[in-house]
């Protein structure tokens, strides 16, 4: 089989160089350097090198942590993320509050908080991003394209979506690129970006390569490697073959078990412009726990 005129195996191998250049000193780590031991969060604990990460093309960086350990002059890359199904009204205030005080980018959140947040943080200058299909990705076109709409009038900006996993792996690709199309309709009808969660986790490199171009093709924003509740998280070499698959112009969003400077640092140097890491408040404290789902 061929994609997009190129041989698999050809393309294995070429990303297969692409991944090993990311992990060459160019990637910024050295065994033995601060972030090989580093156990905080890198906004907290290394504002420096998040400024060069940033210099260098990032736009984003997730965080769950408390905010008044982040630089302000971090702030404005960073997504503040609650998607947990047991999260309170509390939590999601809490949520906002910190996002506002501290002058984050944005707000992540289940679509059910996405008019209260927009509420609370209207005129903040803290963009509100919710999910859709989340985090199985099973639902019909019909609804998500509904369910997005709905989230963009409650005051969504940003949207992450879950493609159709299971179509996805049957080979029905007209049904998986039209499911993403719908969600970049809507999403871009109200002024909203759409990024596609692929679920790098669940997928054979031919199958993430062809999720990938599928996401282009239905003209989403981003593409993203996982929704932090399957099998596994994000991969340095997942992110460079998604990068290398889309491309220099689309956006690229690691997330999913990335907890340490050095996840981060290898993330952006394989192609990531965005990064989603869990379990902030142990990563800044430094104390040790059970994985964290967001």
């Amino acid at each position: 089989m061929t994609i997009a005129g190129m041989d698999r195996d050809a393309l294995i191998e070429a990303v297969t160089r692409q991944v090993l250049s990311s992990l060459g000193p160019a990637a910024g780590f050295e065994p033995g350097s601060a972030c090989a031991t580093c156990t905080r969060s890198c906004a907290a604990g290394c504002p420096d090198r998040v400024r060069s990460v940033v210099a260098g093309g990032a736009s984003r960086v997730e965080y769950h942590g408390a905010g008044d350990d982040v630089p302000t002059d971090l702030a404005a890359y960073i997504d503040h993320t609650l998607l947990r199904p047991d999260a309170t009204v509390a939590q999601v205030d809490k949520l906002c509050a910190e996002a506002k005080q501290y002058h984050f980018a944005a707000v992540c959140i289940n679509p059910t908080w996405v008019r209260r947040a927009a509420e609370i943080l209207r005129g903040s200058g803290v963009a509100v991003a919710s999910v859709i299909g989340f985090p199985f990705g099973a639902g019909t076109t019909a609804i998500k394209a509904m369910e997005t709409r709905q989230a963009v009038r409650d005051g969504a900006r940003e949207i992450d979506m879950v493609i159709n996993i299971g179509a996805l792996k049957s080979g029905l690709y007209d049904q998986v690129r039209e499911d993403i199309a719908a969600v970049s309709d809507a999403c871009h009808e109200g002024g909203a970006i759409n990024k596609v969660i692929i679920e790098a986790a669940l997928l054979t490199d031919e199958e993430k390569v062809i999720a990938c171009r599928l996401a282009q093709k239905a003209k989403a924003d981003y593409v993203k490697t996982s929704t932090g509740y399957a099998s596994g998280g994000a991969t340095v070499y997942d992110v460079a073959l998604m990068r290398e698959t889309v491309g220099p112009k689309m956006g690229v969003k690691a997330a999913g078990g990335i907890r340490t400077a050095e996840d981060v640092t290898e993330m952006i140097a394989a192609g990531a412009t965005r990064i989603g890491a869990s379990a902030g408040v142990r990563i800044v404290t430094g104390e040790r726990g059970p994985r964290e789902q967001y």
